[in-house]
């Protein structure tokens, strides 16, 4: 064994890279924190598999209640039937008219109208109450309800059903009730064939519409979380409440009825898009409705973000208790790993002009050694990099710019000569000199940055020229505020935008369009916009919008290119903002800082 000139054994580095390996990696590393991570996964997964256990019988619960409510509604419906089924007036009236013989007087008809009359007003939710007899006289609550002429009752599909279930009641879907002369109500319907108590044949039919929006308000008021929503279906897959029934009907929404009426299970996991959703079933037997709640298992699991801070504080702990045994065993190991931390430190904050202070001939100081030597590339590389990103930027920027060229330009020419050969010296010197102001303002003496008014002015010249060329088709107006005149702005920005909303908005409008550029200043920023009343973008278009070849290449780079200057000029906190709806426009937002004037500097490039 060899010793130094302090006496002390010179330990080979072979051992003393056996030692950290053992020491750290091996002995408390791999073990400890591969120990921890299993029982973390193992015990998150089974609270997880519980509260989801948990959250779904609380959902059933909440539709078992729903489904008692309804029920006990239908029930209710049901004893109004059978309370007009067995008077001995209705039955008398309709069966004498049934059986040839003569026909109840007008004191009879007004003695039924009072009694279904009565019942109607037991309930604030009952639409009407009507009788129909065979030969097409009716009774209702009131005596001055009107029929609508151009639809039979005896076509309507619950006096069908009535018919068909011999005495039987019948509860029908949501439908938009139409006999009714100039009303059109969103109701729910119970139809009964009333019987002949001698012969047993049919008589009558009792129609009881109650308004839909008692199961609406039901449904409604069940909270199944944020997302979360509930739905009825028949047991013909006919819906009977949609919280989005619109969207249903229209094709822009779609539900999962099909799997629903299969299942033989009370509840049932998809998966739609990115997330798994758990639908819950309820079944009403005397209905044979299916109350359906629609969750994603990330509405259910309202408390997962508490149980993963929880393990993952429990986690942190563990791994500060391997820490400070590794401290402990070997504190010559951890006194030149924390050095090198400091270092490391300073370095994350930017400074690059460090060294590791470790003096040590073992792993670590080796390793030191090398972290100095590579952190003196790094200083080297990050000055090449800034001076080579901002030459790269002020590249970037001068090649978005050029790229966003004048294309009306071709056209205007053509308008001009157009106007010349039509002796229309007036027009034609009116379209060249905006066009010339505008040309002018294009080139801003090669300045990056221009007032707004400048800008303004450019896009005024270029509506003026494109309002001569389209005449009565297009129409516009500015509304900037005074106030943000005098800050500036990148050039070039408005136009293509706005020839944007020119070609591919009003152009394509049967009728004459409008184009608004509006300015202000909103929360310290500055909000340009632009709005034009043409024919907008589906939602699929708009979602392409900043990506140029989409299918409209000129609308894609112009939108795109203008998008990119701004962010590669003033950061990614600022651009555009697209917001369209078709054959009803498009807004297009442009926001920019708050620059030039007396507030602030131009940013630095």
């Amino acid at each position: 064994m060899r010793f130094d000139d302090r006496g002390l054994a010179r330990v080979p580095r072979v051992l003393a890279t056996r030692s950290i390996q053992v020491s750290i990696a091996l002995s408390f590393s791999v073990v400890i924190l591969l120990t921890i991570l299993a029982m973390g996964i193992i015990a998150y997964t089974l609270t997880e598999n519980a509260l989801k256990t948990y959250a779904r019988n609380y959902t059933l619960q909440l539709i078992g209640q729903a489904n008692s409510s309804i029920r006990s509604y239908i029930t209710y419906m049901e004893n109004i039937a059978s309370v007009v089924d067995y008077n001995k007036d209705v039955q008398e009236y309709f069966a004498s008219t049934r059986r040839g013989g003569p026909a109840g007087g007008e004191a009879d008809k007004v003695k039924i109208g009072e009694f279904l009359k009565s019942i109607a007003q037991t309930r604030d939710d009952i639409s009407l109450i009507m009788v129909v007899g065979t030969d097409g006289g009716f009774i209702t609550q009131e005596p001055g309800i009107r029929l609508n002429k151009a639809e039979r009752i005896a076509d309507q599909k619950w006096y069908r059903d009535a018919v068909e279930a011999r005495g039987r009641a019948v509860i029908s879907s949501s439908h938009v009730e139409n006999i009714v002369k100039d009303e059109y109500r969103w109701v729910i319907s119970l139809s009964q064939e009333i019987l002949d108590p001698a012969t047993r044949v049919g008589v009558a039919v009792l129609l009881v519409d109650l308004n839909f929006s008692v199961i609406s308000d039901l449904c409604s008021s069940i909270d199944l979380g944020r997302k979360g929503y509930v739905f009825i279906v028949d047991g013909g897959g006919q819906i009977v409440y949609h919280p989005q029934q619109q969207l249903i009907y229209s094709g822009l929404k779609e539900e999962r009825i099909l799997q629903v009426l299969r299942s033989r299970t009370n509840s049932f996991v998809v998966r739609d898009g990115k997330e798994e959703v758990v639908y819950t079933i309820a079944r009403s037997p005397n209905t044979g409705w299916l109350i359906v709640g629609v969750n994603p298992i990330e509405g259910l699991l309202s408390n997962r973000q508490a149980i993963q801070l929880y393990y993952a504080l429990w986690g942190i702990g563990c791994f500060l208790v391997i820490i400070l045994l590794s401290i402990l065993i070997s504190s010559r190991i951890t006194k030149p790993i924390k050095l090198l931390r400091q270092s490391m430190r300073s370095v994350e904050s930017g400074e690059f002009d460090v060294e590791a202070a470790i003096e040590s001939d073992d792993e670590i100081g080796g390793l030191g050694r090398d972290y100095n030597i590579m952190i003196a590339k790094i200083r080297d590389l990050v000055h090449q990099t800034i001076a080579d990103e901002k030459t790269k930027r002020k590249s970037e920027l001068k090649a978005l710019q050029n790229q966003i060229t004048p294309h009306f330009l071709y056209n205007t020419l053509d308008s001009i000569i157009w106007m010349a050969e039509g002796n229309r010296q007036k027009d034609v010197v009116r379209m060249v000199a905006a066009l010339a102001r505008l040309l002018r303002l294009s080139i801003s003496k090669g300045e990056e940055l221009i007032p707004i008014r400048d800008e303004i002015e450019h896009i005024t010249n270029y509506l003026i020229i494109q309002k001569m060329r389209y005449k009565d088709k297009l129409d516009f107006l500015l509304d900037v505020d005074e106030e943000i005149m005098r800050f500036r702005t990148l050039k070039l920005i408005l136009q293509p935008l706005v020839e944007n909303s020119i070609y591919h908005g009003i152009k394509n409008k049967p009728d004459p369009g409008t184009i608004r550029v509006l300015g202000k200043r909103v929360d310290g920023k500055i909000l340009l916009s632009i709005e034009d009343d043409g024919v907008g973008m589906s939602a699929e278009s708009l979602a392409r919008i900043f990506t140029p070849d989409n299918g409209t290449r000129h609308r894609g780079v112009g939108v795109s290119n203008v998008n990119e200057r701004i962010k590669l000029y003033f950061g990614p906190e600022f651009g555009l903002d697209y917001r369209s709806e078709p054959a009803k426009g498009t807004t297009v937002s442009i926001w920019l800082p708050v620059i030039g004037g007396e507030e602030q500097d131009e940013p630095s490039r």
